[in-house]
């Protein structure tokens, strides 16, 4: 059965989880104190990656100020799965707290993969290669344009689009940016160059320390070479002589045109072109 569209489903999830946050006293979503080694991290988190730095920093303002905003679960069958909060989760656990707030929602395992992805999406807590990878998904799993994401986001088509580029960046050149050893300004102009380039690319960044203009001098130098090459490989073709075959069929009465190493026949009628094959076959 095909998914619903994201006009529709994008915005109930949305609405779905301001509800929850809004109505924590509701009878329809219990907020309780769960014991965090009862709850299990959300499979579909698209965040690999968190600065550990700012994770102690929140889990230095939870053990003095306490949480905030409750963390969103959904019961499994062995205790709970986190679907909002990884962060004050994880923190929370750097805090050494038995416990965490949270609202227990009612949810499946697409409404589970669709929170992870939107909530990170609105808190812009994704890198650029792990927030490709989540436009991705959600473009996948609703069926939709990058125009009818970019709606919906409130960001616009081109960001879409240049940001999902980024997915066909060689494993390595993806590692990189994550590990924040080139910018996504980087990036964004090494799409398009195969591995082996971007490779040679992505060391000269780090080592010599290059700006992105100073990579887009480099990229266009080495594509002007390039041409030069395949130019000079053309020039280099022996070039072939057709006089005495131009002279033979001119007496013939055939007109005659060349260009580089093409010899081209013209024909003004079906007897013309029987006359040719006939001296073919004397």
């Amino acid at each position: 059965m095909k998914t619903q569209r994201l006009g529709r489903g994008l915005d109930a999830l949305l609405g779905e989880m301001d509800e929850a946050y809004d109505n924590e006293g509701s009878q329809r979503d219990a907020v309780l104190d769960i014991p965090l080694k009862d709850i299990r991290p959300n499979p579909f988190q698209p965040r690999k990656s968190f600065d550990e730095t700012a994770l102690l920093e929140l889990a230095e303002s939870i053990k003095n100020d306490g949480l905030l905003q409750p963390i969103v679960v959904t019961e499994d069958i062995d205790g709970y799965v986190l679907i909002a909060g990884e962060r004050r989760y994880r923190a929370s656990k750097l805090a050494k707290l038995k416990e965490i707030r949270a609202i227990v929602l009612n949810s499946d395992e697409q409404k589970m993969r669709q929170f992870a992805l939107i909530e990170n999406i609105q808190r812009e807590e994704l890198n650029s290669v792990e927030l490709a990878q989540a436009y991705n998904e959600l473009i996948k799993l609703h069926e939709i344009t990058h125009e009818e994401l970019a709606s919906m986001i409130h960001k616009s088509r081109t960001h879409i689009t240049n940001t999902l580029r980024l997915l066909q960046l060689s494993p390595k050149t993806q590692k990189a940016l994550l590990e924040k050893k080139i910018s996504a300004g980087h990036a964004k102009i090494l799409v398009g160059l195969d591995e082996k380039e971007q490779q040679l690319m992505v060391n000269s960044i780090i080592g010599q320390k290059l700006s992105v203009r100073d990579v887009e001098s480099m990229i266009k130098s080495m594509k002007s070479s390039e041409v030069k090459k395949e130019e000079s490989i053309i020039d280099e073709t022996p070039k072939l002589d057709f006089t005495t075959v131009k002279k033979v069929l001119n007496d013939f009465g055939f007109i005659t045109k060349n260009s580089k190493n093409k010899l081209t026949l013209e024909f003004d009628s079906q007897e013309e072109v029987d006359e040719f094959l006939s001296h073919l076959t004397e």
